[in-house]
């Protein structure tokens, strides 16, 4: 291969490559807060009616119980999952949007075209990546579980081979549904309120954005980013980890709930509007450091990237 067709090779992958690196290194340094959020998620539906402990109470219980390494119980599911998911919605969102924008020679896009943008990019990478949500979920309820109800998954692939054998093939796409919805207004709200809040920051900063923007210009977009991500996506991903996680009833037979809208309704019902945000604060603390540690790294990453194979 020459030198002109590598670089050519090079140039295409480097958002792919760099935002999948860059994911999954925040996903790594964010997992305890991850894992705290899905157990605060789950616990209205394990115990109902008792109020929901804080995130530094789950945390603490959870050292306490079961040391303090348990707080990355399920991470190399969390890795496996952006080297496929994250990796897939960065990439395809900028190569979406700069193919916008060349369209538009080559002027800045509107926010509804990075929103048709990110709900592309999101909806695909989900379809991608779903099987491995579903151990990162199982792998992070099976502790809450009664001893005798856990599924004592070894690590991610166990879970991936367990799940499809009892199962079957199907099971590693439960949810999928919600985990469209929750994958599109995540990046909806991430990527194209991030392209839209760069531009608006760096213009109260006067920012030039020549040489990219600033790095006051690119903390304030992602700390805009890390809210909205976490305010347009929760509802869907409190539904999605309510879906994955559930288990036939021993009795009867039967699922907690047969589907998205069965599952909305019975949250409105049981927990009220306010369920559907549970575990907020968790989620705002994962989605905000998530957003802006890859935000910001991503542009070391593709620095990087570019003097090694350019």
């Amino acid at each position: 291969m020459s030198d002109k067709q590598s670089g050519g090779l090079a140039k295409t992958l480097e958002p792919f490559v760099c935002g999948g690196a860059a994911a999954t290194f925040a996903s790594i340094v964010i997992h305890p807060i991850d894992l705290a959020k899905v157990r605060m998620q789950l616990y209205g539906q394990l115990n109902p009616g008792k109020p929901v402990p804080s995130f530094p109470t789950i945390i603490s219980n959870m050292v306490k119980s079961d040391g303090p390494l348990s707080v990355y119980k399920g991470v190399d599911a969390a890795i496996g999952r952006q080297m496929v998911y994250g990796t897939a919605r960065i990439g395809l969102h900028r190569k979406i949007s700069d193919l916008m924008q060349a369209r538009n020679d080559g002027q800045p896009i509107s926010f509804a075209a990075k929103t048709l943008s990110g709900m592309a990019s999101g909806s695909i990478a989900v379809c991608i990546g779903t099987p491995f949500d579903i151990a990162l979920v199982r792998l992070q309820a099976d502790g809450m579980a009664k001893p005798e109800d856990r599924r004592n998954y070894k690590n991610v692939f166990d879970a991936l081979i367990r799940t499809s054998k009892e199962e079957g093939v199907g099971a590693l796409y439960k949810g999928l549904a919600p985990n469209v919805l929750r994958g599109m207004s995540m990046n909806v709200g991430m990527m194209a309120c991030y392209d839209q809040a760069k531009e608006v920051v760096a213009g109260m900063l006067n920012d030039p954005m020549t040489n990219g923007p600033s790095l006051p210009t690119r903390l304030g977009a992602s700390a805009t980013a890390g809210f909205t991500a976490a305010l347009f996506s929760l509802p869907f991903d409190l539904i999605k980890s309510r879906l994955m996680a559930q288990k036939p009833d021993p009795l009867t037979g039967e699922m907690p709930y047969k589907g998205v809208l069965d599952c909305a309704m019975k949250i409105a019902r049981s927990e009220g509007p306010v369920g559907f945000f549970s575990g907020f604060s968790a989620y705002y603390g994962r989605c905000a450091p998530h957003a802006m540690i890859i935000l910001l790294s991503i542009e070391s990453i593709t620095n990087f990237y570019k003097n090694t194979f350019y």
